[in-house]
């Protein structure tokens, strides 16, 4: 006789993180590749001392300076390791088996994992031209439905959706559904009618706006990130839903040491450097013959369909690691100029035998 586990976890779909070959370029994963800056590694090390003894499990500090920064109360933010830990914690916070969870696809693919995790359903809403179709998500919308996750910009493809179309959408959400507008490369965002979304929590108490230090600020291996709600309810169901200690002191500390104003504003400048490599990469890509939709973040989307596997694993022979997504497309971090280079070589030799 075996063990008896939860009959989900026999069609529970994987996680795939980037894969990591020696002597290639990884630009799989939407990390960063500028390093910690120097004040952040060395606040780091000094805290480092202390951590024979539990950190501050509520993140206290860390709270009250994401709040000041973003002019809300300190009951409307939660830290969490890692946006989609508290991705996860609103998917238990809300969901009971037999609800709905409602998200556009493609999209995080960390949705549908945590969805059948807290026992949901999944409706998943096509993409209409790689951006979410709002309206047809507000028509998916049921007495069922519990919880929404809007990506944007959306992973993988990249695209944002804009401000009328997104208040419209809000607007015809029931006010007991929880919206989750997961905001994890806001800082590439360029285009002025994309919103920050914590600019509509007042008029919207229930939505919930997540964030990341793991992308634009350099910190994915520290796994910290945060949730400003419109309700304070909804942020206290995230703190009770944590694990206790989940951020460790390390991170809380390089995380505030980030969101120093001279910090900041070196952060910014990389972004700036990102977003300039970004362009270049995706006019270069689209003057080969590539289809390349409108990027607002820190990777670009080829729709590649069914030759995505062969051009991904042509590739990763090239020693470029992309990460593919059989059958839709291939997903690309903008990195470094010489390794962005590398990648363009990579595709003007594919550009001849795969079509584009």
């Amino acid at each position: 006789m075996t063990v008896r586990l939860r009959a989900m976890l026999a069609t529970l779909p994987s996680y795939v993180p980037g894969r990591n070959i020696p002597g290639a370029v990884k630009l799989a994963s939407n990390e960063t590749h500028y390093p910690p800056l120097p004040h952040v590694l060395a606040r780091i090390a000094e805290v480092a001392g202390t951590i024979n003894r539990y950190p501050d499990s509520n993140s206290t500090t860390l709270t009250s300076a994401l709040a000041t920064k973003y002019g809300v109360a300190d009951e409307q933010v939660a830290v969490g390791c890692g946006a989609v830990s508290l991705l996860t914690q609103l998917a238990q916070a809300t969901v009971d088996a037999d609800e709905e969870v409602l998200y556009a696809w493609r999209s995080f693919e960390a949705y549908p994992i945590l969805t059948a995790v807290a026992g949901g359903s999944a409706v998943q809403v096509p993409l209409r031209d790689y951006v979410h179709d709002l309206d047809e998500m507000a028509a998916r919308v049921t007495g069922k439905t519990r919880l929404i996750f809007v990506c944007n910009p959306n992973n993988p493809t990249g695209t944002a959706v804009r401000r009328a179309e997104l208040v419209a959408f809000l607007r015809s959400v029931p006010s007991d559904v929880v919206v989750a507008l997961d905001e994890a490369y806001r800082e590439f965002v360029t285009d002025p009618d994309v919103p920050d979304g914590v600019t509509l929590l007042d008029e919207f108490t229930n939505l919930v706006v997540l964030r990341t230090f793991s992308k634009a600020y350099g910190l994915a291996g520290l796994r910290v990130g945060y949730a400003i709600a419109g309700d304070p309810a909804v942020a206290n169901a995230l703190r009770q839903t944590q694990v206790p200690f989940a951020v460790t002191s390390v991170a809380q500390q390089a995380a505030l040491a980030s969101l120093e104003p001279e910090a900041e504003a070196q952060l910014m400048e990389r972004v700036a450097e990102i977003v300039a490599e970004r362009t270049r990469v995706s006019d270069a890509l689209r003057a080969m013959g590539y289809e390349v939709p409108p990027s607002e973040a820190n990777f670009i989307w080829l729709p590649l369909g069914e030759h995505t596997t062969d051009w991904a694993a042509g590739c990763e022979d090239r020693k470029v690691i992309v990460r593919a997504f059989a059958g839709h497309g291939a997903r690309v971090t903008i990195s470094s100029a010489d390794e962005n280079d590398r990648l363009l070589d990579a595709a003007r030799d594919l550009a001849e035998s795969v079509p584009c």
